[in-house]
């Protein structure tokens, strides 16, 4: 798959995920944050099992079965999408939907910080621009001009800890175990797991609760868990993590259309100034690098600081 696909598939997700907020918080009104993230998450993973299956019996006849390490990786993505997940519902029961999707865009920004810092990967310039023009689009997005800081709102705010985390590190753990659908249903049958282990101790469950809910749950689950989530770890095999931080972001633009489209929602002027940064930020992050690497080709045709790098292809041939 090539980096242009592969985030293009991004922006897939993020639409997917748009159109998952209004259930989400909807699901919300008959169950506990822990049961409606342990239920969607485990139905998510039943989506993904098929191919997992077919996935592990070709890393088998391969002769490249999964190692006990692998288990620990994918254990840890679960976790951390534990964390991002109950964290943001959890938030969701005392903060409204405006503030919760500004606050969760702040994970944006982190995803390169956090890849500068960890890792030694510098991004490109255009990263760094289009993730601040993307922080400031959700905030003029959400109507957030007011924002006043909630206990909810400081739950939203720790939930892009762990998902900037994820968003780093789920790319590099598919693409070097070259397991994309077991990483995927891996992590979320860890994640639904835990969350209903969570759930059996400390939040009480109704059968009526769970049928009110059985809408939401199931497209939260099959969509936005089962499809989207798989389709993100397939993404960043091939795609930068800060390039997928800010295109994940637009799921901020598309649930603004979804209201539109669907519940009659208006943008003012600042609202439809926010959907121009975050998708002048989309573009950017694909044009501007491949500016910059036309830029620095020469006659010779090799891509890199023109003469340069012409040389120590050269030196490389010999």
């Amino acid at each position: 798959m090539s980096r242009f696909s592969a985030n293009l598939l991004l922006i897939l997700v993020a639409l997917i995920w748009g159109s998952a907020f209004v259930p989400q918080i909807y699901g919300m009104a008959h169950v506990g944050p822990m049961t409606f993230t342990g239920v969607r998450f485990v139905v998510g993973s039943l989506v993904v099992t098929p191919l997992m299956w077919i996935e592990w019996r070709s890393l088998q006849r391969e002769g490249r079965p999964l190692r006990r390490v692998d288990g620990f990786k994918i254990a840890g993505l679960g976790g951390l999408l534990l964390l991002g997940s109950a964290m943001q519902q959890i938030g969701l029961m005392s903060t409204t939907a405006t503030n919760a999707g500004f606050l969760t865009a702040l994970y944006v920004p982190l995803v390169p910080i956090l890849g500068w810092l960890w890792l030694r990967h510098l991004p490109h310039w255009s990263v760094w621009l289009g993730a601040l023009a993307s922080i400031v689009g959700a905030y003029l997005l959400s109507g957030a001009q007011s924002l006043t800081i909630s206990r909810g709102d400081l739950w939203v705010m720790a939930s892009a800890i762990p998902w900037a985390l994820h968003v780093l590190l789920v790319g590099r753990v598919a693409h070097r175990m070259a397991a994309p659908f077991l990483v995927a249903g891996g992590q979320f049958a860890v994640c639904g797991l835990l969350a209903l282990l969570w759930t059996a101790g400390f939040e009480p469950v109704t059968w009526s609760g769970l049928q009110a809910a059985a809408w939401p749950l199931a497209y939260t689950g099959i969509m936005s868990v089962g499809v989207a989530f798989t389709a993100q770890v397939v993404a960043q095999r091939w795609a930068h993590a800060a390039d997928a931080a800010i295109l994940l972001s637009s799921e901020t633009l598309f649930a603004a259309l979804f209201g539109f489209v669907l519940m009659g929602d208006r943008l003012d002027f600042a609202g439809l100034a926010g959907c121009g940064l975050i998708f002048a930020s989309m573009i950017a992050v694909q044009l501007l690098p491949m500016l910059s690497a036309t830029a620095g080709t020469d006659k010779t045709g090799v891509a890199g600081e023109g003469p340069l790098a012409a040389a120590i292809a050269e030196v490389r041939r010999a």
